[in-house]
């Protein structure tokens, strides 16, 4: 009896542009039925600050946009981050996710102008650019620094989008998924150990 074709290891590659598919996907199909079936009303579900009938919504508004120009702003930069975090490691990548999403969202629930709306994916992008330079602060890996350097140089100048300029942009959003992004680096990831003389 043969013995089965030992398995190939899963490119990480394929599966960082798998799960990036899967996100970018999965907001535009959620803006199409938003728009065309609901009239934009799913953008309730964005987060509204100190709202305790609405904390949840900490858990959707990152996936939310509140028109297709806002989508199309978002998709290039969460696409290309979303894909150099996912290569860094699955399993810590969907780790980094829940601590973007929980924490940021949690923080801009809190801390958030009131009476406001915030949505949209610039909460995971701040989180990713935030998690990759983290990454490459705390493993101080070639690899690790490679991808912080490319990150910092693609969207290095969003990070202006942390001061509150524009009154109808969420810069709580952009400043605590950055602050979120650190945290979950910072616990995914260690500084390699030196091998003591």
């Amino acid at each position: 009896m043969r013995s089965p074709p030992p398995r190939r290891p899963r490119s990480p590659v394929g599966a960082a542009f798998l799960l990036t598919a899967l996100l970018v996907g999965g907001v535009w199909a959620q803006e199409v039925i938003d728009q065309f079936a609901f009239g934009g009303s799913l953008d309730l579900y964005g987060i509204v600050p100190r709202d305790l009938a609405r904390l949840e919504n900490v858990l959707t508004a990152p996936f939310l946009h509140g028109d297709f120009a806002h989508l199309v702003a978002n998709t290039g930069p969460l696409a290309v981050l979303a894909f150099m975090g996912a290569l860094r490691g699955m399993g810590r990548f969907l780790a980094a996710n829940a601590v973007i999403i929980l924490l940021g969202g949690g923080l801009v629930w809190l801390l958030g102008r009131g009476e406001s709306l915030h949505l949209g994916a610039s909460l995971l992008v701040f989180g990713y650019l935030a998690y990759l330079l983290g990454v490459g602060w705390w493993e101080r890996t070639p690899g690790a620094i490679l991808a912080a350097l490319l990150a910092l140089f693609l969207y290095g100048g969003a990070l202006w989008g942390v001061l509150p300029t524009d009154p109808l942009v969420s810069w709580e959003a952009h400043l605590f998924g950055f602050v979120a992004g650190l945290v979950a680096a910072a616990w995914l990831h260690e500084r390699p150990r030196r091998a003591s003389g």
